[in-house]
Order: C-alpha cells, then structure tokens, then sequence
C-alpha cells in the first residue's frame, strides 16, 4: 500500500473537496504500527489453512484463532482508502491519483491471479482453480476509487456510509433473489459483486472463487479515503476524533448484535437448556451431489451458481462462526434422506462474535473497525522495539503478503517431512479453498500452528527492513510504490 502521511496543520470541514495541491506531509507512526499489527494477525490466518484446522468452530482455542484474524480486511482495506487520500496529496492533482489507483489495482489483481494463486497452490492447475482473495478485491476497489475520487468529499463519505450500513438491506430479498440469479446470464455478476462463490469462465475452463466480493469492501475504501481528512489534523486533534469514532462503533455494534436490530444475516443465541434441546427433533437432510470442504463447514457453491458467500478454508462457518465443521467428504451418491448427528453447541459469546464476514456484514464491520480505530488512537506515541517491528511492517504491507504466503506453504512441507517423513501431497492441492479434508493423521495441534506463524513473523522481519529502507533511500525509482 502506499505510504500514509501528514500535514503538521489542522485542516477545517471546508477542507473536504479541495484540490491535491497541499505540501507533501510526514508519515504517522500509528498507521504503521495498526497497518503492521494486522499483518503479523493475518500470518495466524494462513498458517491454520495449511495447518489442517477448521475456519472457527464451537471450542475457545479454534474460535479464537481464526475471530482474531478477522481484524484483518477491514483494517487492511481501511487503511488502503487512508492512504490512497494521504498519497494524493504528495501528487500535484486528483487526475494523478487516479492514474496510480488505476495501474495499481490492476497490477494488484494481475498478481492475485498468477504469482499469488501459484504461492497458495504450488501448482499450476490454472484450468481448474483461479482464486479471487483480499488483493482481487482491494486491486478492484483501486480501480473503482480512481472514478471516485473526482466526486467532492462529502459526496465519496456518503456513498461509502450508504454501502457499508445499507447491504445487509440485501438479507431480506436473498431468498426471491438468488432463483432469479441462477436463471440470468448476469449472475456471475451479482457473484463477482456481493454474493461470491464459484464463477465457472466458460465451458472447460476454470473456476473462478471470489471469496471477497466487491461490496461493502468498496464502500470500506471509500470510508478510509475521507478518514484521511482526520490524518491531516494534528495528533490530539485525530487521538480525539478516533478515539469517539471507535467508539461509537463498537457501542452501536453491542446495541444491534445485542437485540438483534439488524446487520447481520444471522442471529446470535444462548445455547438451548440439555432438557428443551432432547425434546426438538434434529430435522432429517436430503443429502444431494454436493462438494464440500472440511476447513469451513462449507459447501461449495456449484458453478456460475449465485449463492451467498461460503467459502471454505479460508473463510469461517457458512451456519455460523460457531458451528463444528464439518468433516465430510464429497459426495456423489444418489440422493437420500438421512437424520445427520446433532452438532455441539457453542457458547453464547461465541454466538455474539460469530458475525458473516463473507460478505463483510455491517456487525462484522463494525466489531472491527470499532478496535482498529482505537489503536490508532492508543498508538499514536508508541515506541520501542516491538513498534519498530510492526512499523518495518506496515511500511512495506504488500511486500510482507507477498513473501509470506510462499514462505509459510515452505514451512508447511518442512513440518510434514520432520512429522511424517513425506510430503503429504495434500499441501499441493488448490488452497486456500477448493480443497478436500487434510489426510488422517496431518492435523497441527494449536500449539505447532503458533510456533510455526512465530518462525514465520521472524524471518519475514529482515527481507521486510531491507525493502522498506531500499523504499526511503531510492525514491526515484517509481516502481517500488507499486510494492
């Protein structure tokens, strides 16, 4: 992401709208520091899908590993919006910024699509599996936002407001919705926009995953872009400014998740009493042709078929974020009629935090992006070593991603030579996603799955210094922005 920075004057609401011809401000720290959080928390997320462990689940350890990462996205998407605004402002006019968000996103979507889905895979099965990730989707929401940011100020705030608390309007209509969308021939674009799922790109070609959908995610950019406003003031000023936005955000996330108002496709619940739950029959399952994947409970949605969002295992539970995953493999057998075994309950905590992160539900956002705001405001005179740690890493954040998903798929298969004394052919299938359940006898306990994310934090430490002080000595060489 591009560099975030700051003026040392404040600036007044009459600021939003005028032109980029300001000085070229400093950096702040706690943009980096936030930016390089989210970074190390996103090598957890990775680590457990070579790892064998589901995407959440009804027990503390595996919930927690998975909720964790969750700050992730948005903060990342977030912060990209900020810094898309604070890069302007070192350009010499709005034109400019567009023509970097425009090559940029499409440089990021190119990468997603080629050296990233080999990274993931360690294949080159392109005729089967292509994956749509956080980089498709933020490389989109550049391209979007270099229309965008010709609108006035207020005007971009209102739109990404209106996307970002209005989607979940869609919940109401999902039902009427998608048969409409399985018949269209537009329905990969409802997919590639809000629901997600499989795209398949024409007879005999391949799948195309779009785990992250353009909405909300383009309405969180825009949503970061005019935050940047708030960067320019000075750092009281700001402290107090996220400090009462993080605020607010994550009250009003207690008040809606709390009640139930709205938000949020599912509804959290207090487990039943043992008593009342032995007396609801557990409903018989029509068990169709179906794919599904033990890393998230989920079952994949069949080609160019529009269906929400329920990605596999890279992605939490499609029932819930509390719901056990499920461990059963594909299935091609006629249909039948079968009672399924009644699933472990999860606590009501659990229950509260499990809120749809695919698509990104207005709760998911706001339990969120509530923190990140706060931290930017508790880390605004952060110092010492583990701040200058996190802040080599949000200087160079594209950088990190693009050596640590190679680098933790490395250690993968080092583990499985030291455990087993094989490569378990497994770690070569078509990851993060489309993927059967990990063989008997592979699956990390959480412990080995936190050593190796450490090993992992460590070694990215001394690429990542090095290209951020090659970024600050060679400023003249163009390129380096793009990573």
């Amino acid at each position: 992401m591009s560099s975030a920075a700051t003026a040392t004057a404040t600036t007044s609401a009459s600021d939003f709208g005028r032109p980029m011809n300001a000085p070229a401000p400093s950096r702040i720290a706690s943009i980096d520091i936030v930016r390089g959080l989210v970074m190390v928390l996103m090598a957890i997320d990775h680590v457990r899908v070579y790892s064998g462990q589901p995407a959440g689940g009804p027990t503390a350890g595996i919930f927690l590993t998975r909720w964790i990462t969750h700050f992730v996205a948005p903060a990342f998407i977030f912060l990209a919006g900020t810094s898309a605004f604070l890069h302007g402002r070192k350009l010499a006019n709005t034109g400019a910024l567009a023509r970097f968000l425009l090559t940029r996103g499409l440089w990021l979507v190119l990468l997603e699509l080629t050296v990233l889905r080999v990274a993931w895979t360690f294949n080159f099965d392109f005729s089967h599996y292509l994956l749509a990730g956080v980089i498709w989707v933020i490389g989109w929401c550049m391209v979007l936002m270099a229309g965008l940011v010709f609108l006035p100020q207020r005007a971009l705030a209102v739109f990404g407001l209106v996307v970002v608390f209005g989607h979940n309007i869609l919940d109401a209509f999902s039902q009427t919705l998608f048969p409409i969308m399985e018949k269209s021939s537009w329905g990969w674009l409802m997919q590639i926009l809000y629901y997600g799922g499989a795209i398949q790109l024409g007879e005999h070609r391949p799948n195309l995953f779009i785990l992250y959908s353009i909405i909300p995610w383009i309405g969180v950019m825009a949503l970061g872009y005019a935050f940047g406003h708030v960067m320019l003031k000075d750092a009281p000023s700001r402290r107090k400014i996220c400090l009462a936005l993080g605020t607010a955000a994550i009250a009003l996330f207690l008040v809606l998740r709390g009640f139930n108002l709205y938000g949020d496709p599912r509804h959290w619940s207090a487990p039943k009493p043992p008593a009342e739950l032995s007396q609801s029959p557990v409903k018989p399952q029509t068990a169709a042709p179906s794919t599904q994947s033990s890393g998230a409970s989920t079952q994949t949605p069949a080609p160019n078929q529009a269906k929400p969002q329920q990605a596999a295992s890279n992605s939490q539970p499609s029932a819930s974020s509390t719901s056990t995953p499920s461990t059963s493999t594909p299935s091609t057998s006629t249909p039948s009629t079968s009672t399924p075994p009644r699933r472990p309950q999860a606590p009501a905590w659990i229950s509260f935090l499990g809120t749809t992160k695919y698509p990104a539900s207005l709760l998911f956002l706001l339990m969120t992006l509530g923190p990140t705001l706060l931290m930017l405001a508790w880390l605004e005179t952060a110092s010492g070593p583990v701040a200058r740690v996190l802040t080599t890493f949000g200087r160079v954040p594209f950088f990190y991603y693009v050596l640590h998903i190679p680098l933790i798929h490395l250690a993968a298969i080092v583990v499985s030579l030291v455990r087993s004394g094989s490569v378990s052919p497994w770690l070569f299938l078509n990851h993060p996603v489309m993927i059967p359940p990990a063989p008997d006898g592979y699956l990390w306990s959480l412990g080995l799955l936190y050593l190796v994310w450490a090993i992992v934090v460590i070694a990215l430490y001394f690429p990542c210094r090095w290209f951020a002080a090659l970024k600050q000595r060679r400023k003249d060489i163009g390129f380096l922005s793009y990573l």
